[in-house]
């Protein structure tokens, strides 16, 4: 994924014009370029309750265990037993730290599950070698995989390629990397009717109206650059629904307490004790893998939670202090003025 992330990294600023509603600053104003930490489950004041002392006495001792023990106390929990060592500690601790407050008046009125589904999206783009400072990146491929928090299955997904505009002839690199050929996206919607289209799909699914729901993504450039960027090119006013996000990345590198060195595609994979289904770089096949992470996560009880939102037409993170709501009903895309 490094390679992916180098090519088609797109420029820092996009061209912006004054006024445009998707330019002006979020209307929340918890968006903020702070970093985003793990939520701590309890407020100071509810440490008192003893049942957090048997809990930092587990984790000690959880703490103290090598590799075999790990696996082992996994697997007399009926655990997975796969991933490196912190994945492993983190299990545990999570499992342990669910059944103590299960019973505990500390545990009242909270919620493991924030949302019903989590939409996983991983766009494609047109890309170059080596792209010159002001390229501007064309979405050509449009997946989507919907995640159902409540059974932690990949229930259904979208996918639909896009004809560029801006640059309708795909590089070589572009082919090579991606696997989408000139074939694929001459034969594809533009931009405008595929995003028509994906609308109706998350409609279909009663998402933001009967369900809670919530997008999540590999890093900050799928929203944040390449939505936006093309939003602009088609003359289209950037979606409000996908104007916050769950920014994978962060939630793996806070949960984990590992380095952002160890948050790309295949490395949160590897350490899970996974390996990449498909093939690299192709939009739906990397929204499957990242979907497979985010169910490992919740299924080790991370909480996942929007960390990341447009603000000024650029990404900010999202403080653990924000009030937590899902994405509002998805509508029509609206032309510019």
């Amino acid at each position: 994924m490094e390679t992916k992330e180098k090519s088609r990294k797109p420029p820092n600023k996009t061209p912006q014009s004054e006024g445009d509603q998707e330019d002006q600053p979020c209307p929340d104003t918890s968006c903020e370029k702070n970093e985003d930490q793990e939520p701590s489950s309890p407020k100071q004041g509810e440490f008192s309750d003893p049942v957090y002392k048997e809990i930092a006495l587990a984790n000690g001792a959880i703490n103290r265990m090598n590799r075999e023990e790990l696996r082992a106390k996994c697997t007399e929990l009926k655990l997975d037993t796969r991933g490196v060592n912190d994945v492993l500690r983190k299990r545990l601790k999570s499992y342990y730290k669910k059944q103590k407050l299960m019973h505990s008046p500390a545990a009242e009125g909270n919620s493991d599950m924030y949302f019903d589904y989590i939409c996983v999206v991983d766009f494609e783009a047109t890309c170059e070698e080596n792209n010159p400072p002001d390229y501007l990146h064309e979405i050509i491929e449009f997946p989507m995989v919907l995640i159902d928090t409540h059974t932690l299955e990949i229930v259904d997904s979208f996918q639909e390629y896009v004809k560029p505009v801006l640059h309708p002839q795909l590089s070589e690199f572009c082919v090579k990397l991606t696997g989408i050929t000139q074939e694929m996206v001459d034969e594809a919607k533009t931009f405008h009717q595929v995003l028509k289209r994906a609308i109706s799909w998350l409609q279909e699914k009663e998402l933001g109206t009967k369900y809670k729901y919530m997008f999540l993504t590999d890093g900050s450039w799928d929203m944040g650059k390449f939505l936006h960027t093309q939003c602009k090119l088609s003359r289209i006013r950037y979606p409000q629904f996908a104007r916050k996000w769950i920014n994978i990345r962060k939630s793996y590198g806070n949960f984990y307490k590992v380095p952002r060195t160890q948050t790309k595609l295949i490395c949160m994979l590897e350490n899970l004790g996974m390996e990449y289904d498909g093939r690299p770089h192709c939009g739906l096949d990397d929204s499957r893998n990242i979907a497979r992470i985010a169910i490992h996560m919740l299924k080790d009880g991370c909480q996942l939670r929007v960390n990341e939102c447009l603000h000024s037409g650029e990404p900010r993170s999202v403080p653990i202090s924000a009030p937590i709501e899902g994405a509002p009903a998805p509508q029509p895309p609206k032309k510019r003025d």
